[in-house]
């Protein structure tokens, strides 16, 4: 595996194989890798020929007092890890490569950066154009044939399919299940914030999703008491969500009844973490959605 960090490098190192036609697969990561991260270069490694991995924490994602400065970096051990898994080229950009000087430039999505993430708890800071913009600029960096992206963010996977389609950007994107800890935490970078008595906390975002995927399997349809088994799970561990909601899992329109593509995505802070998490709730009428449960283990 190699490191490179310009972008003129990156593109020098893959042009021999742009040329011989083989296919190249992105996983965009923010680093320090966790299970869930290389899952994804594993399905890289399985789909395409050429693996690139791009580790950069993106400032513009990042609100005014969020934990830009905090945030779990350890360049060594991921480039460690993603050589293990067989890595072709680890990017790691300087903010000055991927923002140059004069650079005032933002791809906004609209409608469905309005609300979950891009909403709630995060006013006056458009968190999805930061992603929506650094994501159009690795795209466009690499020339991927797949790009690759995990469930837990459901939202922003919804918004890069958007970008790229409405942007003609010729990429594939794919959606990867959800990996969690046998305990049944979806894996996250954040989860290191959490001490001993906060993690056991944290546990009730996903016993909320199951809880309420449990009241679908007994036919419960409505939103309001399907919402209301998952927020008892989360007042019984003293949990306060951001938002707790059903969404359509198409485009995040809000819902009244699971109707086999509906997504229950909840986002709560336990003590320095904010952590989010959803499943998609599949009714018994015949619906063929496929679902994250959060039952411990790959999605």
């Amino acid at each position: 595996m190699r490191t490179v960090r310009t972008v003129a490098e990156l593109r020098r190192r893959l042009a021999p194989e742009r040329r011989g036609g083989q296919r190249i697969g992105l996983v965009p990561t923010m680093g320090h890798f966790h299970e869930g991260h290389l899952s994804l270069m594993r399905r890289a490694r399985e789909d395409t020929d050429v693996v690139v991995v791009s580790l950069f924490v993106n400032p513009t994602q990042f609100r005014d007092g969020e934990d830009l400065a905090s945030y779990p970096r350890d360049e060594r051990r991921d480039a460690s890890l993603a050589d293990r898994e067989g890595v072709d080229l680890l990017f790691v950009p300087s903010a000055e490569q991927v923002y140059p000087a004069g650079f005032d430039t933002v791809v906004r999505v609209g409608g469905l950066t309005d609300v979950l993430c891009g909403d709630a708890g995060r006013r006056g800071h458009r968190h999805f154009d930061g992603v929506a913009t650094v994501v159009t600029k690795l795209l466009n960096i690499v020339g991927p044939d797949v790009a690759y992206f995990g469930q837990k963010d459901a939202q922003q996977a919804l918004v890069i399919r958007r970008l790229a389609r409405d942007l003609d950007i010729p990429v594939g994107v794919e959606v990867c299940p959800t990996v969690r800890d046998p305990d049944g935490l979806a894996l996250s970078s954040r989860n290191s914030y959490l001490t001993g008595g906060e993690r056991e906390r944290a546990l009730a975002l996903s016993r909320a999703l199951r809880a309420a995927d449990e009241a679908v399997e007994k036919g419960e349809l409505d939103a309001r008491p399907v919402l209301a088994a998952a927020r008892a799970e989360l007042d019984r561990a003293g949990v306060e969500p951001e938002y707790l909601e059903l969404r359509s899992a198409e485009d995040l329109s809000p819902v009244e009844r699971v109707n086999g593509s509906t997504l229950l995505a909840v986002a709560a802070h336990v003590g320095r973490a904010r952590l989010i998490d959803n499943t998609v709730l599949v009714s018994h009428a015949g619906a063929t959605a496929p679902t994250d449960h959060p039952r411990g283990g790959p999605g």
